[in-house]
């Protein structure tokens, strides 16, 4: 597949447009292999592993059913993984990148109705929502950080996204490499930039390994919540207006 050689306008049709699909993956060897066989299927499109500094075989298994890989040598969590996808993707000529998990949540199938909503209302980003997913703890954290920022996301941390090529520059940035999470960081910085964000429900599952990241322990919750909480503060204020994107699209 060579997407420089048809670049897309933001309405061009997502059926025929190439669409690298961004999977950060740490040690997810159990559930990537089924994860890329129902991406196989899709029509033009091209799942790219970003494996952060795994150890389970995950980077020869998506070798071995076709994705393209990025060895991240040093852990540096699911938002630097997806962050050199989207470099990747920039460097290609993708103007359509999907982003989604590798632990076997995200619903490959969704994957055409959000290219669909994504065609029939363009936005710079649309998000793939399943809020019933989010314990009681995690929506009155989602509150909290909802009535700081201003930002008016249900699902604050589904990685189920589209992003446009505006967003894909910004996302692609120096700035961008600040971020630790792909969720409210993530968010803010596309607020401040002035892109549109939509939301659209997709079908998610329960994880099939592991356990997240972030809400492993009360210690690393705490420290997500106030790192986030920091983060919303100082990114208060300065969102009115609009920035120049990063570069030229």
């Amino acid at each position: 597949m060579n997407p420089s050689s048809h670049r897309l306008g933001r309405r061009s049709s997502p059926v025929t447009a190439p669409v690298l699909v961004v999977i950060p993956a740490r040690d997810e060897a159990d559930t990537l292999g089924d994860l890329l066989a129902a991406l196989r299927a899709l029509p033009h499109v091209q799942p790219l592993v970003a494996s952060d500094a795994s150890s389970d075989g995950t980077a020869a298994l998506a070798r071995a059913h076709g994705a393209w890989v990025i060895e991240v040598p040093l852990q540096l969590g699911a938002w630097g993984a997806t962050q050199a996808g989207l470099r990747l993707a920039q460097r290609r000529g993708f103007d359509i990148v999907v982003t989604m998990d590798g632990d076997g949540q995200h619903d490959p199938l969704s994957i055409g109705r959000l290219l669909a909503e994504f065609e029939r209302q363009p936005a710079d980003v649309l998000i793939g929502t399943f809020p019933e997913r989010l314990s009681r703890g995690r929506k009155l954290a989602w509150s909290w950080f909802r009535a700081l920022t201003g930002l008016r996301i249900e699902d604050l941390t589904s990685g189920f996204r589209v992003y446009g090529r505006r967003a894909i520059a910004v996302l692609a940035s120096a700035e961008a490499t600040l971020l630790d999470y792909q969720d409210v960081g993530v968010l803010l910085l596309l607020k401040k930039y002035g892109l549109s964000i939509r939301e659209v429900p997709v079908t998610m599952f329960p994880r099939r390994n592991g356990r997240s990241k972030v809400f492993a322990s009360w210690l690393l919750v705490a420290r997500y919540m106030v790192q986030t909480t920091v983060l919303c503060l100082a990114r208060v204020g300065r969102l009115p207006g609009r920035r120049p994107l990063p570069i030229e699209v």
